[in-house]
């Protein structure tokens, strides 16, 4: 007969609570997931990346990695963007402004060449040995 003892799953260490709102924050950042792993369990509370990674299986439906990756496309790259144009726009950035032009407005470099080309056949290339001097005639 199997030992009387506590109803199955009351027992052991709680559950860490993940502060996703703060993860979100440092995937805005482009921080990589092992980085966030780190500063959660220095700041927030004694959490490894395994424990992250299940946490993320169990509220998320994804690896821990998938979802800072995710998060860092979504929150990460609207960010960057934001302050290039920020950049471009209130600061008059002359280079941000032709990069920012040639990305979304089609601008391009056009370099026009004036002048006479002629062009020659290729003839191979010139094969025939120096010829030593000849000898001065006295």
């Amino acid at each position: 007969m199997p030992k009387p003892g506590p109803k199955k799953g009351t027992g052991g260490r709680p559950e860490v609570q993940v502060n996703w709102a703060a993860i979100d924050k440092l995937c805005a950042l482009h921080a990589p997931a092992n980085e966030i792993a780190d500063y959660i369990s220095l700041t927030e509370s004694a959490v490894s990346y395994d424990t992250l990674d299940r946490r993320a299986k169990q509220v998320h439906k994804m690896t821990f990695a998938e979802y800072v990756k995710q998060k860092t496309n979504a929150h990460g790259k609207i960010r960057l963007r934001q302050a290039q144009m920020k950049v471009a726009v209130e600061n008059l950035n002359p280079t941000m402004l032709i990069w920012l032009g040639k990305q979304y407005l089609g601008q391009k470099d056009q370099v026009e060449a004036t002048g006479n080309v002629t062009l020659h056949p290729f003839d191979g290339w010139e094969t025939k040995r120096a010829q030593p001097n000849p000898p001065d005639a006295d």
